[in-house]
């Protein structure tokens, strides 16, 4: 091995350097031969073990992330897609917005107008069911005035007649008053009986 690390020296022509332990290098950047070939050898054993082992799990994986990737872009292409035509819609119907506001506007009036109506009719009933009581009642109150009238007007002349009758007539004449009277009532019990 020696002789190997000593022919390739002097192809390169390098100067042999030994170290302080007396270890010789053919070459202070690169390492031996046989250093080379195993780490060389090493090196494909590594890259074909992870070419064979490890590349295809990490291209599926990148597949699955293309994929998933290109999903959420298709996504997003459909989502501007649906917005552009959720706003289309919605500047469509902005002038629709108009035509309604003013339907509701005419509907709610006529309902308004209505309401209005039917209250004014009520009003107008209620005032006439009120003159009709008021006209009932003031017809009853001037019944009742005019009879309480009547009876206050008897027990006033009542009274003042038992004053007058008192004052004008002395016993003698009542006395007369009183026997007259009983012959009546007398005369008319006796025609009644007859």
């Amino acid at each position: 091995m020696n002789r190997l690390n000593l022919l390739v020296g002097q192809l390169v022509q390098v100067e042999w350097d030994t170290d302080d332990q007396g270890v010789v290098s053919a070459n202070p950047i690169l390492p031996p031969i046989k250093e080379i070939a195993i780490g060389g050898v090493a090196s494909i054993i590594v890259f074909v073990a992870l070419w064979k082992y490890a590349l295809p799990p990490i291209r599926s994986s990148l597949q699955a992330r293309t994929a998933r990737i290109q999903a959420d872009l298709d996504g997003a292409d459909e989502a501007s897609v649906d917005a552009d035509q959720s706003a289309s819609q919605i500047r469509t119907a902005l002038g629709d917005i108009d035509s309604e506001r003013q339907r509701l506007f005419s509907e709610a009036e006529a309902q308004a107008e209505s309401i209005l109506d039917d209250g004014r009719r009520r009003l107008d009933e209620e005032i006439a069911e009120l003159h009709t009581r008021a006209d009932a009642d003031i017809a009853s109150a001037a019944g009742r005035s005019g009879d309480e009238l009547r009876n206050e007007i008897g027990r006033t002349a009542s009274a003042s007649i038992d004053l007058v009758v008192a004052d004008v007539l002395d016993d003698a004449a009542q006395q007369d008053l009183i026997e007259s009277f009983i012959q009546r009532v007398g005369a008319s019990t006796t025609g009644a009986t007859s």
